[in-house]
């Protein structure tokens, strides 16, 4: 192996996540109810993984497909929208996990009225829209959950500094819920949810600070 076979492997690589094998996006809509700005979410179906859990739109990015791509197939698939009622307004900060899983979320706009959405039943047990009034004036309950590290028998611990005592970084990250009307808003779902408003409120700050 030379310096020129290393340069030639390296040139136009674009830097991935490692061991991220799982690659999802979604999207978190707005629509317009009553002259009204409100997000719309799905309750999972029965028939799916997670069900009866609140979520956007979404799933798995297929093969030769963008991110933006699959939250937009995802959407038109799960609540029966056409693809030009469809307005992508830009990317939400996206989600990584110890799942190895990475989940690219969008905002966009649904040009459609809520009633004439025909659902698709074997992916969604039903739709409901919440006032994006609601989240800028409420924030989330918010746990901790904290993994611990289980490793498998005839680990290896000879082979690292400090044996069986090694001092494992713990790996934890906060649980956020929204209750609103008997759902319940939880999850990346809600993290999504407040990474989006949290974005607006900076925003509105900004506004009001540089209006001064």
């Amino acid at each position: 192996m030379d310096i020129e076979t290393i340069k030639q492997k390296y040139k136009n690589v674009i830097a991935k996540p490692l061991e991220i094998n799982q690659f999802f996006s979604v999207l978190l809509p707005l629509i317009t109810v009553d002259e009204e700005l409100h997000i719309l979410f799905e309750v999972r179906s029965k028939s799916v993984h997670q069900p009866g859990e609140v979520s956007f739109p979404g799933g798995s990015v297929e093969a030769d497909e963008t991110y933006k791509e699959a939250a937009i197939r995802e959407t038109q698939e799960e609540i029966g929208i056409a693809r030009h009622q469809i307005e992508i307004i830009g990317e939400l900060d996206y989600i990584t996990n110890v799942s190895n899983f990475i989940l690219y979320p969008y905002v966009g706009i649904l040009h459609d009225d809520a009633i004439n959405l025909i659902i698709n039943k074997e992916e969604v047990e039903e739709i409901f829209t919440v006032p994006l009034r609601y989240f800028l004036e409420n924030e989330p309950e918010e746990y901790h959950l904290t993994y611990k590290t289980d490793l498998e028998n005839g680990f290896p611990f000879y082979k690292i500094p400090n044996g069986e005592n090694y001092q494992w970084r713990k790996i934890g990250y906060p649980v956020l819920f929204y209750h609103y009307k008997g759902y319940m808003i939880w999850g990346m779902t809600a993290k999504i949810t407040r990474s989006f408003v949290n974005r607006l409120r900076d925003s509105s700050s900004q506004f009001s600070h540089d209006e001064k």
